[in-house]
């Protein structure tokens, strides 16, 4: 018999990068009184790690539990970065509605869109909140406008467009039902959830079915399977069947049970449908596998996830320098490293390439560029090269994947960014001038072409626009695409950089390292002004002679050095370079450094 569990909501809150989500969560949290008097209270609480807060960006989907008014609302913080889409997907399958978050300047971005699309593609209720009313140059009831033209767009039913509107400023905490509401905390927020977000159903008495969407690690209970149960009733020590992808089952014992409550997980000793919980004992579970009764199993169907498109070759690092630096750097902790990575993030899939190279392949630049971040935060040293994009052959043609790219930028740099995209195959689908100096453009371009596009983009209009891209399905081949116009200059030998060979370099091309760096024969240290690499003497010495003049000694004048972080230096990087990255190092070099042997 279904029944509905009317003391639970679960929602997954859904918005683009930096428009307050995590800010949103901070809120609801304080204001349902999870935070005993005596603990402190952190900012972005739902940005656990350091990557996150560094970056100001949620990376991996998390849940939260908060209670009003007798309901227990389970909150789950979905990633805003397209890159990371894989987080999104399972996020949605364990809800029963989304909160769609929505600058109240900025309007619909593309990630707004990508993870809308697969809600309303899973039938889920939506709660439209516009946050940052306070903004100075907040356009409410044009973002308005954009909300309603974005879900008829996605095809929405009519159902899902008669969604309730609130108008939030997240960093104090303010909820409104109208723009003149004098409402003062998030209440019309949780009376809107309860309202409008059904409650979960299922039938406690069914064969038992929880859908594994999320893993986390305990260094005492090993494995931990997030996910929620659709049917019948989990009890602690139960002996239960975990259906594997392959179709196979393997019996084991629930040793731990776990809910959410705020930041803790609360032990428990049943779960009934509705319910999200962490359950220990689970050793080899896999994301989007269910967990079902022993004797009579019924899986659910798995979770499916996009394909990636994108790919970069791991290898560990063959430089003079190698293991200075680094705690791991041999081809079997690399392995151990991504091996560990397969187990929690379903979105990347790695192939071996010859004993020592990995080939790791995602949904973007940055998911991949996040990966080598955190490795060497762990003490990993590799080398990693350019990243290539997945190709895929219909009815005999080459099919690349396409990108829908919107870019925002003031009015004076439109021509500049229209020609930049041109010669990288991009073709202008809508602009849009809102008359307040800045113009929207929105492009299809190949993945391809967006390799190393953000840098220069950034360059071209000073630091001003702002990009973001989404994948849009796949194209035939559209061509050779010409990236970098520049050569590389590149050390003769090794040694100790001088201030007097760096300046007399200076006029060749930009610098990459200061004086009395150390660096070895085949390192890249700056760029080239012209299209060829050029071999060079960065470690030269000032010979000293008795002769003195006036002007000789004139004070040499440097150039501060371009420092790249690990994406510049990525998307920088030609077909015959790698990045050399260490836990203390960025480092560019070419795959063969031998001068005689390029």
């Amino acid at each position: 018999m279904k029944s509905s569990n009317t003391g639970i909501r679960n929602i997954a809150i859904i918005a683009h990068v930096d428009h307050g989500k995590t800010t949103l969560v901070d809120a609801m949290l304080n204001q349902s009184g999870i935070f005993g008097s005596h603990e402190e209270h952190v900012d972005r609480v739902m940005d656990s790690n350091d990557l996150e807060r560094e970056r100001g960006i949620t990376i991996l989907a998390k849940i939260t539990g908060i209670r009003y008014h007798g309901v227990k609302i389970n909150i789950v913080d979905t990633p805003g970065h397209s890159d990371f889409g894989g987080e999104v997907e399972r996020a949605l399958k364990i809800v029963d509605g989304v909160m769609l978050l929505v600058d109240a300047s900025e309007g619909p971005l593309p990630q707004t869109r990508y993870v809308l699309s697969k809600a309303l593609e899973a039938h889920l209720p939506p709660i439209v909140v516009i946050n940052k009313i306070d903004r100075p140059d907040a356009r409410v009831p044009e973002v308005l406008d954009e909300i309603y033209d974005l879900f008829i767009d996605l095809d929405a039913t009519e159902d899902q467009l008669d969604f309730p509107v609130l108008y939030t400023i997240a960093k104090t905490g303010v909820a409104k039902k109208t723009m003149d509401d004098p409402s003062m905390d998030l209440r019309p927020l949780f009376d809107s959830i309860v309202e409008n977000i059904p409650a979960p159903a299922g039938d406690p008495d069914a064969i038992l079915q929880m859908l594994i969407a999320n893993l986390d690690y305990s260094d005492y209970l090993g494995r931990l399977g997030i996910g929620r149960v659709f049917q019948g009733t989990l009890k602690y020590g139960d002996p239960v069947a975990i259906a594997k992808r392959d179709g196979t089952f393997h019996n084991t014992k629930i040793t731990k049970l776990y809910s959410f409550e705020g930041l803790k997980r609360v032990d428990e000793t049943i779960g009934i449908p509705g319910d999200i919980l962490a359950i220990a004992g689970v050793e080899g579970i896999f994301i989007g596998e269910t967990v079902t009764h022993a004797e009579t199993p019924k899986p659910l169907p798995p979770i499916h996830i996009d394909e990636p498109t994108i790919a970069m070759a791991f290898s560990i690092n063959t430089s003079p320098f190698a293991g200075r630096e680094g705690q791991w750097v041999t081809s079997r902790n690399l392995r151990d490293r991504l091996d560990k990575e397969l187990l929690t993030n379903v979105s990347i899939k790695v192939e071996e390439l010859g004993h020592d190279t990995f080939m790791v392949m995602g949904r973007g630049e940055l998911q991949l560029a996040i990966l080598i971040e955190m490795m060497r935060r762990e003490g990993y040293e590799m080398a990693v090269g350019k990243p290539e994009i997945i190709t895929k052959t219909e009815d005999g043609k080459v099919k690349e994947p396409l990108e829908h790219l919107i870019i925002d930028c003031p009015e004076n740099f439109l021509g500049v960014v229209i020609e930049k995209l041109g010669s990288r195959k991009g073709k202008m689908v809508k602009m849009v001038n809102h008359g307040s100096g800045r113009v929207r453009l929105e492009f299809h371009i190949p993945s391809r072409g967006l390799i190393g596009l953000r840098s220069e983009i950034l360059t071209d209009t000073r630091g001003t626009a702002l990009m973001n891209s989404l994948f849009h399905g796949y194209i035939d081949w559209q061509g050779e695409i010409s990236m970098r116009p520049t050569g590389s200059l590149v050390a003769d030998r090794t040694g100790k950089t001088t201030g007097y060979a760096t300046w007399n370099l200076q006029e060749r091309g930009e610098i990459f390292v200061a004086p009395g760096v150390e660096v070895y024969e085949g390192q890249i240290v700056g760029e080239n002004s012209r299209d060829a690499d050029l071999d060079v003497n960065i470690v030269k010495e000032k010979k000293l002679t008795n002769m003195r003049s006036s002007t000789a000694d004139e004070a040499i004048r440097l150039v501060p050095p371009r420092v790249m972080n690990l994406e510049q230096a990525i998307e920088f990087i030609r077909e015959d370079e790698l990045v050399e990255v260490t836990p203390v190092s960025i480092r560019l070099r070419k795959k063969i450094l031998k001068a005689n042997q390029r």
